[in-house]
């Protein structure tokens, strides 16, 4: 409920009654760093008054000494990456305390453009949960790769047209072109800084000279560092670091001596790529701040990192504090070790208790972001020709747990399961009538059958590994039928499935039933003999040419450090 600026005097003043008064709690003080103990007066969906005095309220809540924290911020978060919708994933992480994301869409709108953002517009109005969406600034990814939309200059003011609210630009992936001085590149960032807005940025083990041509070109964050040293450059630099701990890139315990009590104000908490089993067990922003008390960060510095340190970089008025004038966005938790969330608040209104919201929201559905993956004929494709038997092949290798591929070299002899070098192969999916690539990839380690995603990053088309020609055929035409998702398939038949309709990115199901159904399709991945923690994870990043060393896209081998294409035969 908004309250007039009128009400809201009067209840601070204490001539009018307030909404509701929280006494008995400890409240966590992210400007002056302190813990005080003071009662909190809501009204409407506003914080009227905090401390002591003699104000009075419709509703008395008694907190029993337990602590009051800001409603929690992701700074950096995809939600397709849950493979949840925004409503999906709202109801998955408010009884986690989030309150408020920072989200980049690229996903979507790397398959359906404008279209695909519009729909997470107006699916994440519906649930009480803030999403500030950024303007994507990379569809495609890059020039080598083809995705399902192209946004450039004019498509980039149009989309701030649409959604005047957004804080600015999303992570500016394309290093290489900054640093190129692209043209098409620039024009996108000179429309978010001509209007005011930030640039986010994304720059792995970027450094020196090339770190602060990417700075000096207005990008003001990044998300990617591995290492204390990485972070602290960035810093010396003017960067603000969102320190990430996702389901597949963890970099909390690397990053957190980096940290003290200098520079804390430049840092920010984001989860980034977070699987829907990792928000459904382990939460969200909670689940960091958890551990980042115990990796030694104090605690009313560790929640202002999840609070006040993001609204204030990405301007979010009146959110991250409690305080009078901001909006009453409020987690109540057990202790501030733990972290246990007892009860949010989402404008001065309860929207969960106890791990579970209070009520369900409906569905926004999207038909024109349905059947969204069209292939062509992909008979006898799969086969690799290698120039003579003698052949050495460009392999990419993956390591458990990173996004970064290494690369190897192997004679084509060696190819097979016994060696664990399976074919990879990408399908640009959008038109039906796209490129076929075929790679080799070492450390899944099937045994038989084969892996199909239409999620892979980031243009999102559909990428199969397997044991089988076959088996790498049917798992596409599978994919083709239910509309996109992840299939595990053997002997032609589908062993497990997780369809994903919503852009071939996310489901309509709610996150219990997404997390069942993904468990099952790892388990029976498992089963062909791929032991990687998070297969398909690790199989969507096989595709994402920002990363280093070694990629596929539909357009071939990636070589990621000189950002061009390679062969896969070596010289």
């Amino acid at each position: 409920m908004v309250v007039s600026l009128k009400r809201l005097i009067a209840v601070a003043r204490g001539q009018e009654k307030g909404d509701i008064i929280f006494r008995g709690g400890r409240l966590v003080n992210v400007f002056s760093g302190e813990v005080v103990s003071a009662d909190l007066v809501i009204c409407g969906n506003t914080i009227a008054a905090v401390g002591e005095g003699c104000w009075k309220a419709e509703n008395v809540i008694d907190l029993r000494g337990a602590y009051l924290l800001p409603g929690l911020i992701d700074a950096h978060i995809h939600v397709e990456s849950s493979m949840l919708t925004p409503v999906g994933f709202a109801s998955a992480v408010l009884p986690h305390g989030t309150t408020a994301v920072v989200s980049d869409p690229h996903e979507i709108v790397n398959v359906g453009g404008l279209k695909g953002l519009e729909f997470m517009f107006r699916s994440g109005s519906r649930v009480p949960l803030d999403f500030f969406f950024l303007i994507p600034s990379c569809v495609p990814a890059t020039y080598m790769e083809t995705a399902g939309a192209c946004l450039g200059e004019e498509e980039t003011r149009r989309a701030f047209d649409m959604y005047p609210a957004s804080p600015g630009l999303a992570e500016m992936m394309n290093f290489p072109g900054v640093l190129q001085a692209d043209e098409v590149v620039l024009s996108k960032i000179a429309v978010a800084l001509e209007s005011g807005r930030l640039v986010d940025g994304h720059a792995p083990l970027l450094a020196g000279a090339d770190l602060n041509a990417y700075i000096a070109a207005g990008i003001s964050s990044d998300h990617e560092c591995t290492s204390a040293e990485e972070a602290l450059e960035k810093i010396r630099l003017g960067m603000k670091i969102i320190i990430r701990e996702g389901s597949a890139a963890r970099d909390l315990y690397s990053l957190l001596p980096a940290v003290n009590e200098s520079n804390f104000t430049e840092f920010m908490f984001g989860c980034d790529d977070r699987h829907p089993a990792h928000l459904l067990r382990e939460g969200e922003i909670d689940d960091i701040l958890r551990k980042a008390v115990k990796g030694g960060l104090e605690p009313v510095t560790a929640v202002r990192m999840a609070t006040i340190n993001t609204a204030r970089h990405y301007r979010l008025r009146g959110r991250g504090a409690i305080a009078p004038g901001y909006r009453a966005d409020l987690v109540i938790v057990d202790n501030l070790q733990d972290f246990t969330v007892l009860e949010v608040y989402k404008d001065g209104e309860m929207v969960a208790k106890d791990g579970k919201l209070v009520r369900e929201y409906p569905q926004y559905h999207a038909d024109n972001l349905e059947g969204s993956v069209r292939l062509p004929d992909l008979r006898g494709k799969f086969s690799l020709k290698p120039p003579s038997p003698e052949a050495v092949a460009n392999i990419i290798t993956v390591e458990a747990g990173k996004i970064v591929t290494g690369w190897e070299k192997a004679p084509i002899s060696s190819v097979g399961r016994e060696n664990d070098i399976l074919k990879v192969a990408v399908i640009e999916r959008h038109s039906g009538k796209g490129g076929i690539s075929v790679g080799l990839v070492k450390g899944f380690g099937l045994q038989r059958g084969a892996l199909a995603s239409t999620v892979a990053h980031d243009s999102h088309n559909l990428i199969v590994v397997g044991a089988d020609d076959d088996d790498m055929e049917a798992a596409a035409a599978a994919l083709s039928e239910t509309g996109g998702g992840l299939v595990v398939i053997e002997g032609g038949e589908v062993r497990a499935a997780l369809p994903l309709p919503v852009g071939g990115l996310m489901s309509y199901e709610d996150v219990s039933r997404v997390v069942e159904e993904h468990e099952r399709i790892e388990n029976a991945a498992l089963r062909l003999g791929c032991d990687l923690p998070s297969p398909f994870m690790a199989m969507s990043f096989l595709a994402l040419a920002v990363i280093p060393s070694l990629k596929i896209t539909d357009r071939g081998l990636v070589d990621v450090d000189r950002f061009t294409h390679l062969s896969l035969w070596a010289q």
